[in-house]
């Protein structure tokens, strides 16, 4: 079982979810989290420094480390892989990561700026493109 973590309370409800998918079904969550230097990095015409990577790469490490953490009172026997991917297309690398999944848990929407949509760019391509059943958790902060 694939989810994806972006930080968002969204994504941390997809990983509670994804958690207790994998428990009833005996299964294992590997939990992806997808970043990558901004294109504001890359304006002056310079290649970012391997330190700007690093430092960026050490963020991304800790926003999954923290979402995962966030719902370990619920992991009881349930094993969380945590991977990293660098890819400046979030949702190809999900449905690329669904490939071997018997599911992919999404949350509504992430990070992004379109707060208005019911579901994010992201969340919007998994549906349309995974290569297995997609499960889209609403944020339960957000609820209305």
């Amino acid at each position: 079982m694939v989810v994806g973590v972006d930080g968002s309370n969204g994504a941390r409800e997809a990983l509670r979810i994804a958690v207790r998918e994998a428990r009833m079904r005996g299964a294992s969550v590997r939990a992806v989290h997808v970043w990558h230097m901004p294109e504001g990095a890359y304006l002056t015409g310079i290649a970012p420094a391997e330190a700007d990577t690093d430092r960026y790469e050490r963020v991304a490490r800790g926003v999954l480390a923290d979402s995962v953490a966030a719902v370990a009172d619920e992991l009881g026997d349930v094993q969380v892989e945590q991977v990293l991917r660098n890819d400046p297309a979030p949702a190809a690398a999900l449905i690329a990561e669904s490939q071997t999944a018997d599911l992919l848990v999404v949350g509504t929407r992430g990070l992004g700026g379109l707060r208005e949509l019911l579901l994010g760019s992201v969340s919007h391509a998994c549906c349309q493109h995974a290569h297995c059943p997609v499960l889209v958790v609403p944020d339960a902060t957000r609820a209305r």
